[in-house]
């Protein structure tokens, strides 16, 4: 008689958790329906710049754009997301699918005079120490330790078309697999725009050839354009390529999560819950602990 009270007792917690699964996948795809996905030539007002979408590619306005990176994937508010490029194909809640955070910055023109003079196997050690200098911090906020492992991608700087891009490989504790985070900067007369996909590291082959497709579909508009620095009107930002790559300058001012650290862990927290709907769906409720450390 014992053993059947366990056996029914079992059964009724497994009816409940693939109800409470249900109810949780309900929850997220009512919450992808609601979003609203634009095509084709879309204008970035905040940054004066535009993307020329091709098929592949769909695009989610800051005010999406936001609810995502906020609401789905963890992090705390934050009026620098301008929007999201989301592969077609792709889903937010695939497993394997990923996007890209568009964000602006606009300190000013950015110098590629040091191009050609960056050390990158020296940046990255630079990159790694300070990586682990910070998780004292994320310790202390309730957050895993990250290691930056190195570069996916090794970057890359475009001095033609000033676009830049690389790819970090990190590993978050507790995780069993690493994470990507691959970036493009695409520098302007004011500042750059910058593009941050996220994804896991087993998906770096889809991830490298969709960012490679849509880095000619990245533009600034007329007049905003590198090309358009006036040197005796404009500001000048005060650092260079190695800078951008290295997030130095986003480090002291308080931002290194910008940077990748805070999307990649919201990222990451969320494709692991997928599989376990109730707590993702804690999560869009309110009911779960959300946000990363800045």
């Amino acid at each position: 008689m014992k053993w059947i009270l366990i056996g029914l007792l079992a059964v009724t917690s497994l009816a409940h958790a693939q109800d409470d699964d249900a109810q949780a996948r309900a929850k997220m795809q009512q919450f992808i329906s609601s979003l609203h996905f634009k095509e084709g030539e879309i204008a970035v007002p905040g940054a004066q710049a535009r993307f020329k979408l091709g098929p592949d590619f769909s695009y989610l306005e800051q005010a999406d754009a936001r609810r995502v990176v906020e609401q789905l994937w963890g992090n705390p508010p934050d009026e620098s997301v301008l929007g999201l490029v989301v592969p077609r194909g792709r889903g937010l809640l695939d497993q394997h699918g990923w996007a890209v955070v568009v964000t602006y910055s606009d300190d000013g023109y950015v110098s590629d005079e040091d191009a050609a003079k960056i050390d990158y196997a020296k940046l990255l050690k630079d990159m790694q120490a300070e990586t682990r200098a910070a998780n004292g911090e994320r310790k202390d906020a309730g957050y895993e330790p990250v290691n930056l492992v190195g570069w996916a991608v090794p970057p890359r700087y475009d001095g033609a078309s000033k676009k830049l891009y690389w790819a970090k490989e990190l590993d978050f504790a507790g995780t069993d697999q690493h994470t990507l985070n691959y970036d493009i900067r695409v520098l302007g007369r004011r500042g750059y725009l910058s593009l941050n996909a996220v994804a896991g590291v087993s998906d770096l082959a889809d991830v490298q050839s969709g960012m490679q497709q849509l880095l000619p579909m990245t533009e600034f508009d007329a007049g905003s354009r590198y090309a358009d620095y006036d040197a005796k009107n404009d500001k000048l930002a005060a650092y260079g390529i190695a800078a951008l790559i290295g997030g130095g300058i986003a480090a002291k001012a308080g931002l290194f999560a910008k940077l990748g650290v805070l999307l990649l862990a919201g990222k990451k927290f969320v494709v692991l819950l997928l599989a376990g709907g109730v707590a993702a769906w804690r999560k869009l409720s309110g009911k779960g602990k959300t946000g990363t450390v800045r």
